[in-house]
């Protein structure tokens, strides 16, 4: 699949980096990571923190996928609110789901801390913006409960909002809990890190056409011909995943994204991250050189072709939404993409073993939380090989 276009902005900042081997020979291991994104990435590296031999297998150049196409975005609120969440899995799972996506954040941040990694990450604060003026009563429904449980939240008022930040809506909620990164670069650092502290293998331009479940482990068919044995295997490859189940687990969305040149001036207050209650919402972040990061429009995934011809469509209304929003900046469009992205009924992710592939573990972390769900994935997905699963897997199996 064709899962972009256009010219992601990581991949003009950050350059095709040192490419990977493409696997010529047969090869055993303990785990086989199918997908070099950032989901693969993530769950090598806790893996390999565990002392588990591993290797990545990817049909594209490494991390060039729809990790290239990310927004980077981090959020601990996921596409539902948390009220809403409640009423369709329950008002535990639902906050166990939102406190695991806040606990992420900062356990991302660690690991880039850690490691030394050069990710462009930083700590920003989140708006959440009313479209329309009906829309404060779902906010103010939606912080009344996250106030309830302890999340980081406040509510503002249209008054108190178009002092602190010049923006005339009628009202927003705020967190200071939300983060930024460049995931393209994180996840090359991360491969690179563990390639050369760890043992692990990583194999770009490998293709996986074949899959035979055995009773004690798996055995991959590269489109070489040239066989992998592992004891298990995680399926990491984002909106791939049809390939590797037979089921429909979610809906393909398009969505689009422009990056202007860099602001001469100031730009809004604390340059947080903005988005809003509308379906589809416009969403707004900025880059360390002062470019702003507008993207939206979404609709529903048909074919490569008819999403691509919508590119130049699709960016003029998100420049006038921006405009629309903060009239006294000027942008002009730099950098533009459009890409592929999933989406489920819960806005969850599905993370564990199938019940018809005991030796698979699956890592897919679908919706606007792709990076946060990455490492709880990543995470659940050590917990269960080395035997002590902490009981988080059961909120987001596919039997949920």
């Amino acid at each position: 699949m064709d899962l972009k276009s256009g010219l992601p902005w990581w991949l003009i900042k950050d350059g095709l980096m040192k490419n990977f081997s493409i696997l010529q020979k047969n090869i055993e291991t303990e785990i086989v990571i199918i997908g070099s994104g950032i989901t693969g990435a993530l769950a090598a590296h806790f893996l390999c923190e565990a002392g588990v031999k591993c290797i990545i297998v990817d049909k594209r150049m490494s991390s060039t996928g729809s990790t290239a196409a990310s927004t980077s975005q981090l959020q601990y609120e996921l596409d539902l609110f948390l009220h809403e969440l409640s009423d369709l899995i329950g008002i535990e799972n639902a906050v166990k789901s939102y406190s695991l996506c806040l606990k992420s954040i900062d356990t991302l941040k660690k690991i880039i801390s850690k490691l030394k990694l050069d990710c462009s990450f930083e700590v920003k604060p989140s708006l959440h913006l009313a479209s329309k003026k009906q829309d404060t009563k779902r906010l103010k429904l939606e912080y009344e409960m996250r106030k309830k449980y302890h999340f980081p939240i406040e509510f503002l008022d249209k008054k108190t909002l178009k002092k602190q930040f010049g923006i005339d809506r009628d009202s927003a909620l705020y967190t200071e809990s939300s983060a930024q990164v460049d995931a393209y670069m994180l996840c090359r650092l991360l491969l690179q890190y563990h390639v050369e502290n760890s043992g692990l293998e990583v194999y770009s331009y490998t293709e996986v056409v074949k899959v035979n479940h055995k009773k004690n482990g798996i055995g991959l068919i590269t489109d070489r011909g040239y066989e992998i044995n592992a004891k298990k295997m995680v399926c990491s490859p984002g909106y791939e995943s049809e390939f590797f189940l037979k089921e429909k687990v979610m809906k393909l969305n398009s969505t689009y994204v422009f990056v202007s040149k860099p602001v001469l001036k100031k730009l809004w207050p604390e340059t947080c991250m903005i988005w809003e209650t509308a379906k589809p919402y416009l969403y707004i972040r900025t880059t360390s050189d002062n470019r702003v990061m507008v993207g939206g429009e979404d609709e529903v995934f048909l074919d490569p072709e008819s999403r691509d011809k919508k590119m130049v469509q699709k960016n003029n209304i998100l420049l006038r939404k921006f405009r629309k929003l903060f009239p006294e900046i000027d942008l002009e469009i730099d950098f533009h993409w459009c890409g592929v992205f999933g989406e489920t009924k819960d806005c969850l992710p599905f993370i564990g073993v199938h019940p018809e592939h005991s030796n698979t573990y699956f890592a897919l972390g679908y919706g606007g939380n792709g990076i946060t769900f990455s490492v709880i994935a990543a995470e659940i997905i050590r917990d269960l090989y080395i035997g002590k699963p902490s009981g988080d897997e059961k909120i987001f199996a596919f039997d949920r």
